[in-house]
C-alpha cells in the first residue's frame, strides 16, 4: 500500500478539482494537461512532479477507475509531469492486490509496464532521480524487505526492476492456485487477491463471470509473457543479474518460484509466445552474459593489432602445446616440496589446493582435466624420485605421501567444498527447499572419470620396487571383491606373490584408487572400471586359519612382542585399527603403550597412506598424554611418561617423517606440543633413570634432547646469523621463530571448527581423538624463552656476562674439565675467566670430577660460554684442533641437545670475522686436498649442464684450503660421527646449519665441506657435490639469472642445446636428481637446480625484475620462432596469420607467464608476490623500454603478447599467493596490494601518469588483467574500492570496452551496484 504524501492544499485541491471536472466532461487529455501545465507553472510546482503521481494514482484507485482518468494518468507520463517509475510502483501496491476485482486495471497497470519500464534511460538522467527512487522506496519498502539500506539511486532501482518482476510472478502463481507456501515463508509482496463477495448482484451475472474469467487468464498470460521480457531485454536482464550476485537469498526464493511456475503452469504450458524451458533458460543465460564478453576480447583486440579476421580463439583452450603445459606449477610445486631444507609451517594440502583451483579458474578447464593434470603431476614426482641419490634428504616414502595421502586430501578439499556450497545455497532458499545448482556434484563425477583416463598412462602408473607388493595387494583386492570372495584385511598381510591370482599386477593406479575410497571419494564400484584388473580369478584354495598382524588384534589377540613387531612392519589398513592401537597406547600396561607408540610411528605413519593423516594426528595428541587417574606427585606428571614419550619423539625424527608431518600441515600443532616437554624434562636433573625394553638406560637429559633437537628442526634454526647481521641480504618475509610457531598453532586452532569446510573435516577425524584447543604463548615456557633470548644475545654480539662464582660458572668449569680431561700438559686444564676467555690453570690430579648433574636448561646456559673458552683456547695454541674436536664431541655426547648451541655460537662468531682462518692441511686439521679438485670440478660440470657460466669460479688453485677457524671446529665435530641410527637425529640438526653457514663463507669454503664429507661417506657423493654448488648462486646473482633464463628457454623449448627440443615439464624438470650413469652422477635439469638452490639466494628482490624481463623476451623469441614459421600469403589487407599459429603462439606465451609466476611464488612467497604488483610491475610500466631490432614481426604482435603475458603472469601470481577466493589467511592481505595496482591503472588510464612502454602493451595488459579478473578470481574485484572500479571502467569505455566495463562494475558487490546499473542503463543495446 502507499504510503501518505502531502497533497493537500490549495494547489493540489485545484489541480484534484480541475481534474475531476476534465474526467466528467471527458475531455481531451492533451487539453487537461496543457491547463495542468499552466496552473503548476504559475504555483511554481517542478515537473516531473511527485506529488502529482501520487494524487492521480489515488485518485484512480479506486473511486475513479475510469478511462478517462486512466487516459489523463498517460498522457502525464507520455509529457514527464509525473516519474514513470514512481506511477509504476504507485499501481503495483493497488491493482495487483485487486487485480481480480479490477482485471482492467491490471491489463493497464501492464501495459504501461511495457511502455516505460524499459525505457529507463530517459528517467535516471531526468531531474530529481535521486529524490524519485527515494519515494520509490518509501513506497515499496524496498530497502526493509531486501536488507540492503541503499543510499544510492542505481542500487534502489535495481530493486524495483526485480521486485516489479517478482511481483508478477507471485502474482501469477496465485491466480494459478500455484502459490503453495507454508506461512513462514509467505511472499514477501501483497499480491494474494480475497474471494469476492456473492451478495454483490453482479456477481449473480454468469456471462460477466465467464468475460471476467477470461479476461483474467489473459493477465496472467501477459504477466508471463512481461516476465520472459524483462528475461530477455539486454538491459533488465543484465540489472536482474546485478540484484543475482548482490542479493542472493531473495534470488533463490525468486527462482525456485519461478521453477514452480515452469513445472506447473497451465497457462505457460499453453502459451503460444514462450515455452517452459526457455522461461528457465533466461535465467540461465544470465549466467552466461558474463563469459560470452569475456571470450570475445582476445579476438576484438588481436585482430586489431594484426589486421585479420580469422583468429576465433578461446582463452582456456589448448592450441599448438601439450594440456600438461597448464599444470607445470603444480610439478614445479610438487618438486619444491620435495626440498628436505624446508619445513613449511603451513601444510602443502591448503597450499596445492589453492594452487589447484587458482589453475582450474585461471586455466577455464574443466575438473576432470584439473584433476587429471593433479593426479599426472603427482605420479611424474614419483618416476623423478624413484632412484635418488643416496644422502640425509627426504626419499621416496615423502613422495609417496605426497600422490597417495596429500593428492586424495586435496581432491576431498575441493569436492567437498563444492558440496558445502551446495548445502549453504540451498538453506539460503525461502521455501527450504534443496537449490539446484548448475551442475550439481560435477567434481566428484569428474573426478571418477580423470580416475578411469588414468590407465591410459601406463609409463607413470609404473611402481617403485619398495611399493609393487603394496600395488599387487591393492590389485588383488578388487579381484577377490569382483570374484565375491570376502576375506579379511589380515589376509592381505600375509600374501605372498604365489597367492596372489594369476597375472595380478597391480600398478600405481590401484593404490590412487584405494587411497581415494578409502576417504569416500570413490566406493567399490571402481573396481569393475573397464580395464583395472586384468586377472584370471585363480584363487586360493584356502585361507590360512591364522594370520598374524592386525586381523589378530582385532580378534583381541593380546599384544605380545612378537605381534608388536608385525604391526610395526605392516601399515594399517583402517582408521578402526589404528583407534585401537591409540585405545591401548592410553589405557594399556606400560609395555604395552610402549609396543603402541612404536606400532603408530612405524609402517603405519611412513607407508599408511589412506590414514596417514589419523595417525599424524593420534601420534601430536599422545605427546600430550592424560593425568593419571592415581597421580599424586609433587614432579610434573609427564615425567612418568618418559619411556613412552621417547619412543614416540624418537619414532618421528626420521627425515621423512618430519617431512610427512610437515606436509600435512603439522610443523605449528607438533611444535606446541614439543615446547611442554622441553619444559618439564629440561627442568629435571638426569638423577632418575629408566630402563627400556632395549636395555638401555634412559635419563631425563635424553629424553629433552629428543624433543628439543625435533622443536628446532621445526624451527629450522640452522638459517646463518648471516642473514640477521648484514644488511645487504636481508631475506624476503620475518625468519620463522617459536613465537611464530605459536602464532600458526593458535590462529589454527581458535579457527577450527568455524568454517563449514572445517565442520566436514571433523567428520573425517576419529570420535575418539581429543585435542588440546587452549591458546599457547611463549611465556607459558620460561625456560624455553630464556634460552631463546640467550640464543638471540648470542647471534647479535659478543659473549659477556660471565660472573665468578656463580651456577653458570660453576657448570661452566665442570664442563670444560669433562671436555678436556684427557689432555696431559703439566697438570694443566682449560677453564674459564669472569669475562669469559680462557685460560690455563693447574689441578693436582689427572681427573676431573664427575660429569654435572644438573637439569639440561643449566647446562645449555653455560655451553655458549664454554665454547668461547675452548675456541679461544685453541686460537691461541693450548689447544690443539684434535682435543678442540675431541672436547666437542664429548661435550655433545653428554648432551646432543648442546649441538643446537654449538652450531648458533660457531656459526655467529664466523660471521663476526674476528677469528684467523686455519689451514686444512691434514696435520692439525683435516685436510681436503684428496678430491676438493675433483668436487669442485663437479660443480662447475652441474652448473654448466644447465647453461651458467661463472668465469670467476676458481677450480683447481694453488692456494691451500683454509676455512674460519670456528667453521672449521664446526666440520671437524660433524666428521667425528658415526653414520648410524642413533647419530641420525643429531646430524640432521647441526648438518644442515653446517651447510647454511658454509654457503654464506668466500668460495671455496662449500667445497671444502663437501670434499671433508665425501671422503667420510662416499655414497653420499653426489648428494655432497650437489648441495655444495649451492654456494656458487649465493654469492653471485648473474649465476642465478642465467639459470632464470636458462629454465625459461628450456621451458619453451627456444634453445637448440636443450635436452628436450619440445620444451615443457620434460625439459624443465627432466628425470629428477639422482640417476646414475657411468662416470658419475648425470647433468640436472635447470628446474631441479633452480628449486634446489633459490632458498640460498642472498637477495631475491631484484629476482622479479630479471623475471619480468626474461618473460618479455620470451615473447619476443616466441613471437619470431613461432608466428614467422607460419605466416600465411600476404594480402591486400596485409599479412594474415593462421588461428593454429596465433593460438599456439598464445598458449606458449602462457606457460612462459605460468612458469614465472611460479618462480616468483616459490622463491619469495606472499612478500614477494606483493612486492612484484605494488613495486616491480608501476616501475616497468613507467620505464621506458627499447624495442628489439631483432624481432621481425609486427611490433603491434609482439606488444599484444606481451600485454597478454603481463596480465597473466600478475593474475596468476596474485591467485597463487592470495587464492582466487577469501578462504586462505593470506587473502587478507589482497585489498591493499591489489588496491594500490588497480589504484596505479586507473590513474594511468585517466592520463594522470606517463607511461614509458608501449602503449599497445599497456593497453592489452589492462584489457586482458581486467578480463581475468572478471571471468576468473571475481572475489577479488569485492576487495577494491569502487572507486577506483569506476574510474577503470570509464577509462574502459573510452577504450570501446562497453561490455568488459559493465561487467567489472557488475561485480564490485552492493556498493557498486549503483553504478553498474546506471552504467547498464547508459549503454544499453
Amino acid at each position: 500500500m502507499a504510503v501518505s504524501i502531502e497533497t493537500k492544499g490549495p494547489v493540489w485541491d485545484s489541480v484534484l478539482e480541475y481534474t475531476k471536472s476534465a474526467q466528467d466532461k471527458n475531455s481531451d487529455p492533451l487539453l487537461w494537461a496543457v491547463q495542468l501545465s499552466s496552473s503548476l507553472n504559475s504555483a511554481g510546482v517542478s515537473l516531473p512532479s511527485i506529488d502529482l503521481a501520487h494524487l492521480l494514482v489515488s485518485h484512480i484507485c479506486w473511486d475513479n477507475h475510469v478511462p478517462t482518468a486512466w487516459k489523463f494518468l498517460q498522457k502525464a507520463l507520455t509529457v514527464k509531469f509525473v516519474p514513470p517509475m514512481l506511477v509504476l510502483a504507485l499501481l503495483s501496491t493497488r491493482v495487483i492486490p485487486n487485480r481480480k476485482f479490477h482485471p482492467a486495471a491490471y491489463r493497464l497497470y501492464m501495459e504501461l509496464l511495457r511502455r516505460h519500464a524499459f525505457s529507463l534511460k530517459c528517467q535516471i538522467n531526468g531531474p530529481n532521480y535521486l529524490k524519485i527512487m527515494k519515494s520509490i522506496d518509501d513506497v515499496l519498502h524496498l530497502s526493509k524487505i531486501f536488507g540492503v539500506q541503499a543510499s544510492e539511486p542505481g542500487l534502489l532501482l535495481v530493486e524495483f526492476i526485480f521486485s516489479i518482476v517478482w511481483q508478477l510472478l507471485d502474482a501469477s502463481l496465485d491466480d494459478e492456485g500455484l502459490l503453495e507456501l507454508p506461512p513462514e515463508n509467505r511472499s514477501i509482496w501483497h499480491v494474494v487477491t480475497q474471494d469476492m463477495e456473492i451478495d454483490n448482484a453482479d456477481n449473480f451475472n454468469e456471462k460477466r463471470n465467464e468475460q471476467l474469467d477470461v479476461m483474467c487468464k489473459g493477465n496472467t498470460t501477459m504477466a508471463i509473457e512481461i516476465i520472459g521480457e524483462f528475461l530477455q531485454n539486454k538491459v533488465t536482464s543484465r540489472i536482474l543479474l546485478l540484484a543475482q550476485r548482490n542479493i542472493p537469498s531473495h534470488w533463490a526464493a525468486f527462482i525456485q518460484q519461478l521453477r514452480v511456475l515452469s513445472a506447473k503452469s497451465v497457462i505457460l504450458r499453453n502459451s503460444k509466445h514462450i515455452v517452459q524451458e526457455a522461461l528457465l533458460q533466461l535465467t540461465s543465460d544470465t549466467h552466461k552474459i558474463l563469459s560470452r564478453e569475456c571470450k570475445t576480447i582476445s579476438q576484438q583486440e588481436f585482430n586489431l593489432a594484426i589486421g585479420s579476421r580469422s583468429l576465433t580463439y578461446a582463452s582456456g583452450r589448448c592450441h599448438g602445446t601439450s594440456p600438461s603445459a597448464h599444470w607445470l606449477p603444480i610439478d614445479l610445486f610438487l618438486e619444491d616440496a620435495m626440498d628436505g631444507s624446508q619445513v613449511a609451517a603451513t601444510g602443502a594440502t591448503e597450499r596445492l589446493t589453492g594452487l589447484v583451483k587458482a589453475l582450474q579458474a585461471v586455466n577455464g578447464t574443466t575438473w576432470h582435466d584439473t584433476f587429471l593434470g593433479l593426479w599426472i603431476a603427482a605420479l611424474r614426482l614419483i618416476q623423478r624420485e624413484r632412484d635418488i641419490s643416496e644422502g640425509p634428504i627426504p626419499r621416496l616414502d615423502t613422495c609417496l605421501c605426497m600422490l597417495l595421502s596429500i593428492t586424495p586430501l586435496v581432491v576431498t578439499n575441493i569436492v567437498e567444498e563444492e558440496e558445502c556450497e551446495f548445502i549453504d545455497e540451498s538453506d539460503c532458499s525461502q521455501t527450504n527447499q534443496i537449490k539446484e545448482k548448475q551442475a550439481p556434484g560435477r567434481c566428484r563425477k569428474d573426478l571418477i572419470s580423470s580416475l578411469q583416463m588414468l590407465n591410459d598412462y601406463e609409463a607413470l602408473l609404473s611402481p617403485p620396487q619398495s611399493v609393487r607388493t603394496a600395488a599387487n595387494q591393492a590389485a588383488a583386492k578388487a579381484i577377490m571383491f569382483i570374484s565375491g570372495f570376502t576375506v579379511d584385511n589380515g589376509y592381505y598381510e600375509c600374501m605372498s606373490i604365489n597367492d596372489l591370482p594369476m597375472n595380478c599386477s597391480g600398478n600405481m593406479w590401484h593404490l590412487i584408487v584405494e587411497a581415494c575410497i578409502a576417504r569416500n571419494l570413490l566406493d567399490t564400484s571402481a573396481y569393475v572400471w573397464p580395464g583395472y584388473v586384468n586377472a584370471c580369478v585363480n584363487m586360493p584354495r584356502s585361507v590360512p586359519n591364522q594370520v598374524t598382524g592386525w586381523s589378530s588384534l582385532m580378534k583381541g589377540c593380546p599384544l605380545t612382542p612378537t605381534l608388536a613387531n608385525a604391526l610395526i612392519a605392516t601399515p594399517a589398513s583402517s582408521l578402526v585399527e589404528i583407534e585401537k592401537i591409540y585405545e591401548i597406547a592410553i589405557q594399556g600396561s606400560d609395555d604395552e603403550k610402549i609396543s603402541a607408540a612404536s606400532i603408530l610411528c612405524g609402517a603405519s605413519l611412513v607407508r599408511g597412506w589412506n590414514i596417514q593423516e589419523h595417525v599424524i594426528l593420534f601420534i601430536t595428541s599422545l605427546l600430550s598424554p592424560p593425568v593419571p587417574s592415581d597421580y599424586s606427585g609433587s614432579e610434573n606428571y609427564l615425567i612418568g611418561y618418559a619411556p613412552f614419550l621417547n619412543v614416540l619423539l624418537v619414532g618421528i625424527s626420521s627425515v621423512d617423517c618430519v617431512h610427512i608431518f610437515s606436509l600435512h600441515g603439522m610443523v605449528s600443532i607438533l611444535a606446541g606440543m614439543l615446547m611442554p616437554l622441553c619444559e618439564v624434562f629440561g627442568s629435571t636433573a638426569p638423577d632418575v633413570s629408566w630402563t627400556l625394553p632395549t636395555g638401555e638406560e634412559l635419563t631425563s637429559h635424553a629424553v629433552f634432547t629428543n624433543a628439543f633437537t625435533l622443536l628446532l628442526r621445526l624451527w629450522r634454526f640452522d638459517h646463518p646469523p648471516l642473514d640477521h647481521v648484514m644488511g645487504d641480504a636481508t631475506p624476503v618475509g620475518s625468519q620463522r621463530t617459536p613465537e611464530y610457531l605459536l602464532l600458526v598453532r593458535n590462529s589454527k586452532v581458535s579457527d577450527f571448527g568455524k568454517s563449514p569446510k572445517d565442520r566436514l573435516k571433523i567428520k573425517r577425524l576419529s570420535k575418539i581423538l581429543n585435542f588440546y584447543l587452549e591458546l599457547t604463548f611463549m611465556d607459558s615456557f620460561p625456560k624455553l624463552k630464556g634460552w631463546y633470548r640467550q640464543h638471540q644475545k648470542c647471534i647479535a654480539s659478543t659473549l659477556s656476562g660471565l660472573v665468578q662464582g656463580t651456577t653458570v660458572h660453576q657448570i661452566v668449569d665442570a664442563l670444560l674439565g669433562m671436555m678436556f680431561r684427557k689432555i696431559s700438559r703439566g697438570g694443566q686444564t682449560v677453564t674459564s675467566t669472569a669475562s669469559g676467555s680462557s685460560s690455563l690453570s693447574t689441578s693436582g690430579a689427572d681427573n676431573v670430577s664427575l660429569r654435572p648433574q644438573v637439569p639440561a636448561w643449566d647446562i645449555l646456559e653455560a655451553t655458549p660460554y664454554v665454547l668461547d673458552a675452548a675456541l679461544t683456547a685453541c686460537a691461541h695454541g693450548r689447544l690443539s684442533p684434535r682435543e678442540l674436536a675431541t672436547g666437542l664431541k664429548d661435550l655433545a655426547d653428554f648432551l646432543p641437545a648442546t649441538l643446537a648451541t654449538i652450531a648458533s655460537y660457531l656459526s655467529a662468531e664466523v660471521t663476526r670475522g674476528i677469528w684467523k682462518p686455519v689451514f686444512m692441511n691434514g696435520s692439525d686439521w683435516p685436510s681436503p686436498a684428496a678430491n676438493l679438485s675433483i668436487v669442485e670440478q663437479q660443480i662447475k660440470k652441474i652448473i654448466a649442464a644447465t647453461g651458467v657460466n661463472v668465469p670467476s669460479l676458481t677450480i683447481g688453485g694453488g692456494t691451500p684450503a683454509m676455512l674460519p677457524l670456528p667453521l672449521a671446529a664446526l666440520v671437524s665435530l660433524t666428521i667425528t660421527y658415526k653414520l648410524d641410527k642413533a647419530s641420525e637425529r643429531f646430524l640432521l640438526l647441526i648438518g644442515p646449519a653446517l651447510s647454511s653457514l658454509a654457503e654464506g663463507c668466500p668460495w671455496p669454503c662449500m667445497p671444502i665441506i663437501a670434499s671433508l664429507w665425501a671422503q667420510k661417506v662416499k655414497r653420499w657423493n653426489d648428494f655432497l657435490v650437489f648441495s655444495a654448488s649451492r654456494a656458487v648462486f649465493h654469492h653471485s646473482s648473474d649465476a642465478v639469472v642465467q639459470l632464470l633464463r636458462s629454465c625459461f628457454t628450456s621451458t619453451l623449448g627456444l634453445s637448440p642445446s636443450t635436452i628436450n627440443s619440445n620444451g615443457g615439464v620434460g625439459a624443465l624438470l627432466g628425470h629428477g636428481f639422482g640417476s646414475h650413469f657411468s662416470g658419475g652422477m648425470s647433468p640436472v635439469s635447470p628446474g631441479i637446480l633452480y628449486l634446489r638452490v633459490h632458498r640460498s639466494v642472498r637477495d631475491i628482490m631484484f629476482m622479479t625484475e630479471e623475471i619480468v624481463c626474461l618473460l618479455m623476451s620470451s615473447v619476443r623469441h616466441i613471437a619470431t620462432s613461432g608466428l614467422s614459421r607460419e605466416k600465411l600469403n600476404t594480402t591486400k589487407f596485409g599479412p594474415r596469420y593462421g588461428q593454429v599459429s596465433l593460438g599456439a603462439a598464445m598458449e606458449r606465451v602462457k606457460l612462459a607467464a605460468s612458469l614465472g609466476a611460479s618462480l616468483v611464488w616459490l622463491s619469495g612467497g606472499l612478500s614477494l608476490v606483493q612486492s612484484l604488483i605494488k613495486e616491480t610491475l608501476p616501475s616497468w610500466f613507467i620505464s621506458a623500454h627499447s624495442p628489439d631490432q631483432d624481432c621481425r614481426e609486427p611490433r603491434g604482435v609482439v606488444a599484444m603478447l606481451g600485454g597478454y603475458a603481463l596480465a597473466y603472469f600478475v593474475v596468476l601470481c596474485g591467485t597463487f599467493a592470495w587464492g582466487v577466493d577469501s578462504a586462505s589467511p593470506a587473502s587478507k592481505r589482497r585489498p591493499k596490494v591489489l588496491g594500490s595496482h588497480l589504484e596505479f591503472l586507473a590513474s594511468a588510464v585517466e592520463g594522470k601518469i606517463s607511461l614509458g612502454c608501449d602503449y599497445a602493451t599497456w593497453r592489452a595488459y589492462i584489457v586482458w588483467f581486467v578480463t581475468l579478473m572478471v571471468g576468473c578470481t571475481q572475489k577479488w574485484i569485492l576487495d577494491v574500492d569502487v572507486d577506483v572500479l569506476k574510474r577503470l571502467s570509464y577509462g574502459l569505455m573510452r577504450w570501446n570496452k562497453e561490455e568488459l566495463a559493465m561487467a567489472l562494475l557488475g561485480l564490485g558487490g552492493v556498493a557498486a551496484t549503483s553504478a553498474a546499473a546506471e552504467l547498464i542503463i547508459e549503454i544499453g543495446v
